[in-house]
């Protein structure tokens, strides 16, 4: 690889747009929006409001994201480099917080256009996910914020319809407490990666319990099962009742 070939790709790496889309968490926002639009899509959704239910995931999923890693930056920038362009220096928290409030403004109309009830359940389970960013996250109760924003996304779905109408019923029980308990999964297998960083920080989160337990790599074959066995149990119980009551 030439030399100008090198500094072209570092170049467009440290641009301020790749920098903002690598602190949204650009994996675990594309993943959660694309579960929910299929899930959307198989309750039998119109496919212009699958797209809005896409979008409006993946602009709450954002939110989260440059929440986290400003929230973190300074324990983050503990341990260099960290990975992450806020704590290594290369995106000002000023953009990013900017980029935080655009984002904000975007998702609040984006949810409502859901439908009005869907849109403020959806936005509340974002609420709930920033508070996580804060509160709980660093001992035992560290899932209990995950579990309850995902109870909420059937809740998002079984309501959702297009341009701020009031439609939809309540959903299933088990759709709530699975969804629930796809939170705890996703939670696991999003904290696997900072294990030894949050020991060194003196956290003692669910995930860093267990693995002190069990060891690191059986806990990701154990969240790894969990999370799948929540995925089918959605799809079995969606299948069989319903998402809606």
């Amino acid at each position: 690889m030439s030399a100008p070939t090198r500094e072209r790709r570092r170049t467009l790496a440290h641009t301020t747009p790749v920098l903002l889309l690598r602190a949204a968490h650009p994996r675990v926002a594309a993943l959660t929006a694309a579960g929910m639009a299929i899930a959307a899509a198989i309750s039998g959704r119109p496919g212009r409001e699958v797209g809005l239910v896409l979008a409006t995931v993946l602009v709450g999923q954002a939110v989260l994201g440059w929440h986290n890693d400003l929230v973190d930056r300074v324990r983050d920038a503990k341990r260099l480099p960290s990975g992450k362009p806020l704590a290594d220096g290369y995106l000002d928290p000023g953009t990013a917080w900017f980029a935080w409030g655009c984002g904000v403004l975007l998702v609040v109309p984006l949810a409502v256009s859901n439908g009005v009830t869907a849109g403020c359940i959806y936005l509340v389970s974002l609420g709930i996910g920033l508070v996580g960013n804060i509160l709980l996250r660093n001992g035992l109760f560290s899932w209990l914020t995950w579990a309850a924003a995902y109870s909420l996304y059937p809740a998002f779905l079984s309501y959702g319809g297009w341009g701020g109408q009031t439609t939809g019923n309540p959903p299933q029980v088990a759709m709530v407490v699975l969804a629930a308990a796809l939170g705890v999964g996703v939670h696991v297998l999003c904290a696997l990666p900072g294990l030894v960083a949050d020991h060194e920080n003196g956290f003692r989160h669910l995930p860093l319990r267990l693995a002190l337990k069990i060891g690191a790599t059986r806990l990701l074959l154990v969240a790894l099962v969990w999370t799948a066995l929540a995925l089918v149990a959605l799809l079995l119980v969606g299948n069989a009742v319903g998402l809606r009551q």
